[in-house]
């Protein structure tokens, strides 16, 4: 009796031991990639195995201020696009035409659709679904019988085949929704034609020729799932015939669009060279552009069109467009190297840059926005900024290639959120309110609900449903900045241990409602820009500070301040979308005054309620602020260009009174100073 009792309880022990041994947690710098995903389509073979797969763009429901700016979107310029902008047009259009020609018809639709598209997808809004599906179905419908499809634009005998390229986008984004395999027809046809095409005709024009990293993507992504092999020699083919990204000491071109877009060509390739040097190609871009240009705060570089020597000053802005391209190249090369260098770049530049780009109503954004700008007005302001026209103002119709490509800029963002791994896990890469649904572990239905307020709170709770218990793991990336990272899983703290590495694997056999709680303690960081006179920039966690600028709006007619490539359509009411100049009602030109002893002590941090609009991006509704003590620099003015001068050299002695300053989140501060000089 004493064997047979002795026999049931270690029966019973082999049993529940997993049960009762509890999560291991693990720190790694990144998923094994030595297995494929079973449910969502990776890197086929001999293309290098992926570290994150792409879920596909209806897998992700967000909610929080994500969400409510993807409906700002939706309710405001890029919702109405369809109906004011003349490119958009469907009378005459060449999208529509089975011959290729019209009068309008370029990169305009795809770079709105291929945003508009994809926030109908993640809205469930029927409106802009079907909206999207009349430019879809066209495409789809008027493939020539020579395989190529579009509109027909040539400059000195070559095919211009840019816009293409974006719409391939499209389709590989209605394909993850709609699952409609004509898509992959059509782009078995392109790629044969585009084989045929000589090489001295292939990707000749300055666009194509610098973005042809895009049409690599694409084939790629059609690699993956067809498996042709003939793919690979076209791949191969655009590799050769696109700009060359990989010289070390220069860039093919120093278009600011151009940069944020391409430099991820190399890295591209990689996947099917295997070469370590297209690897380091694709870093030393980033990094040569930001060493030179971008010692500023934000994630991105002064490239107000194009970079030039000795225009280095944070008072240098970027496109618009060039924030959506960044934060797109930053999630693929998440998904190619493994390296969470790019989720905090992506971080950077959606937290800090891209908000203020916009009228907190989305009915109208800026050109150009610069990590220093204390006035956003309709005048000229070259050269100090390398463009001529009113770049600088809150406009409908601003340059027409952001006004339309503006599109995509949250939803770059929103779809990257979660990822796939190669082991059937699932990783948290950027911590949002959202719901995402997706298969894990056995197949398993994985239902993942998200709250949190980051990044103006420390903390995310993330509530697991499954129909019954399922083994898979689950990444939660750990941001640079943070030193101790606190987890809890069902209310009990799990250990973490001290080992480095950016994500926290933690393998368990879920329960449906368990929940895990990743806490991420904050504090002030400061960043000493030496390569820009000593110069100053704040962080709490991820989010960097700007002095807080009371701000004016002055409202424009917008007939009267478009840029002349854009257009409106003869039946747009133009009264409705009004442009704005933005001018400072209070005094910007102030330096920190920062204790050496203790410079984070030097700051008080506020916290305040969180919007109940859901709108944190603004100076009134931020949910956080600083305090500090600074001085005002009399000699730190507009200059004959009418921005604020280059910063003075710091420290700066100033017989000033100190005053007591408020700094709020960059991000929502449409004027701002984020790069401060120091005063004694």
């Amino acid at each position: 009796m004493k064997k047979y009792l002795l026999s049931v309880i270690m029966l019973t022990t082999l049993i529940l031991q997993p049960m009762l041994a509890g999560p291991k947690v693990q720190r790694v710098n990144k998923p094994s990639n030595t297995t494929l995903n079973n449910y969502y389509v990776s890197n086929r073979a001999p293309l290098q195995n992926s570290f994150f797969i792409k879920l596909p763009v209806n897998s992700i429901n967000p909610k929080g201020y994500v969400r409510k700016a993807l409906e700002l979107q939706r309710d405001g310029l890029t919702g109405n696009l369809g109906k004011i902008s003349l490119w958009l047009t469907k009378e005459n259009n060449a999208w529509l035409s089975n011959t290729g020609k019209g009068e309008y018809g370029w990169e305009e639709v795809p770079y709105w659709l291929r945003g508009y598209a994809r926030i109908g997808y993640m809205l469930g809004d029927k409106q802009m679904i079907d909206e999207s599906n009349i430019w879809i179905q066209a495409t789809l419908n008027n493939q020539r019988e020579n395989g190529d499809f579009g509109p027909i634009i040539e400059r000195n005998g070559k095919r211009d085949l840019w816009a293409q390229m974006l719409m391939l986008q499209c389709l590989q984004s209605y394909y993850e929704f709609s699952k409609d395999q004509r898509v992959l027809n059509l782009m078995t046809r392109y790629f044969k034609w585009q084989l045929s095409i000589p090489d001295s005709l292939f990707l000749k024009d300055y666009w194509e020729n610098s973005r042809g990293g895009d049409n690599l993507y694409s084939v790629y992504w059609l690699y993956n799932i067809t498996g042709d092999k003939w793919l690979l020699e076209l791949a191969t083919k655009i590799d050769k015939n696109t700009a060359n990204w990989r010289d070390r000491e220069d860039l093919p071109n120093w278009h600011v669009v151009n940069i944020a877009e391409c430099f991820r060509e190399p890295a591209t390739y990689y996947l099917q060279s295997g070469k370590q040097s297209d690897l380091d190609a694709t870093y030393n871009n980033f990094n040569l552009a930001r060493e030179i240009y971008g010692q500023v705060p934000g994630g991105m570089f002064g490239a107000d069109e194009n970079a030039r020597p000795g225009y280095d000053d944070p008072r240098q802005a970027s496109e618009t467009c060039s924030f959506v391209e960044q934060i797109s190249s930053d999630a693929l090369l998440m998904r190619i190297t493994g390296d969470s260098f790019w989720a905090e770049n992506c971080e950077d530049v959606v937290f800090n840059s891209l908000p203020a780009a916009f009228m907190p109503d989305y009915k109208a954004l800026r050109y150009l926005t610069a990590p220093n700008m204390v006035q956003s007005d309709s005048k000229d302001h070259s050269p100090g900024l390398n463009n001529n026209g009113p770049f600088l103002m809150m406009n409908p119709f601003s340059s027409r290639c952001c006004q339309h490509n503006h599109s995509s800029a949250w939803v770059n963002y929103a779809e990257n959120l979660w990822m796939a791994t190669p082991d059937d896990g699932l990783a948290a890469q950027f911590y949002s309110d959202c719901e995402v649904s997706a298969k894990a572990g056995n197949g398993s239905e994985v239902k993942l609900s998200e709250t949190t307020h980051y990044p103006f709170d420390d903390e995310a709770k993330i509530k697991i449903n499954v129909k019954k218990a399922a083994d898979f793991p689950l990444y939660l990336r750990i941001p640079s900045w943070c030193r101790t990272a606190i987890l809890k899983i069902n209310g009990k703290n799990v250990p973490i241990g001290s080992d480095s590495g950016s994500y926290l694997k933690i393998s368990k056999k879920w329960k449906d409602g368990d929940i895990v709680s990743i806490k991420f303690p904050m504090s002030i960081h400061l960043r000493k820009w030496g390569k820009n006179k000593n110069s100053l920039s704040v962080n709490y966690g991820p989010i960097t500070f700007s002095l807080k600028i009371q701000e004016k709006y002055v409202k424009n007619d917008s007939r009267q301040t478009a840029i002349s490539d854009s257009k409106w359509q003869p039946s747009a009411d133009q009264s409705k979308w009004p442009s704005f100049e933005i001018f400072p009602a209070s005094a910007w030109n102030y330096g920190l005054l920062v204790n050496d002893n203790s410079p984070e002590g030097s700051f008080k941090v506020i916290k305040k309620s969180w919007p109940k609009d859901n709108m944190p991006f603004t100076n009134n509704s931020a949910p956080i602020e600083l305090k500090v003590q600074g001085k005002k620099i009399n000699a730190w003015s507009l200059d004959q260009y009418g921005l604020c001068s280059v910063l003075p050299q710091s420290p700066v002695k100033t017989d000033q009174k100190a005053e007591t300053l408020i700094l709020v989140p960059m991000g929502g501060a449409r004027l701002r100073i984020s790069a401060f000089p120091e005063v004694k």
